[in-house]
């Protein structure tokens, strides 16, 4: 009897498993996602940006990345985020993101500027502005 309850709870547990694993839902959540698919739901996301510049610092060989565009909510907080590296990379890459405090945004298209001092991560050739939908690189003269 035991052997039988064993069994049964087994072939239970197997299909309801199979279930869930066929679903659409589940299906969704194992799909890997693409470079070239929107994100998924999230509170910090890549945002598009419209102008990327590095201007000189007051300081001699400083150099600091201001970027603007328009952000797609009102209470979005946009962050600059550079990339991390093992080696040097010819062109760093720093990525154009938005926060949404509590993940609930205001839906007002609102102009964005912001800035970032590039010490210590510039890449040999410079930088690498990356969007959600564009990239752009940017030469940055060695110090």
């Amino acid at each position: 009897m035991k052997r039988l309850i064993a069994t049964l709870t087994t072939a239970t547990m197997g299909v309801a498993l199979a279930i869930c694993l066929t679903t659409p839902a589940a299906a969704e959540l194992t799909k890997p996602q693409t470079l070239s698919e929107p994100p998924g739901p999230s509170s910090t996301r890549l945002i598009d940006f419209e102008e990327a510049r590095v201007i000189p610092g007051i300081i001699p060989n400083t150099f600091i990345l201001v970027v603007r565009g328009e952000k797609p909510y009102l209470n979005m907080r946009v962050e600059l985020v550079p990339l991390r590296y093992v080696h040097r990379p010819d062109y760093w890459g720093i990525e154009v993101t938005g926060r949404l405090p509590g993940g609930i945004g205001l839906p007002v298209t609102t102009p964005y500027t912001a800035s970032l001092p590039l010490d210590g991560i510039l890449g040999y050739r410079g930088i690498e502005v990356i969007g959600a939908t564009s990239s752009k690189r940017i030469d940055v003269p060695s110090t």
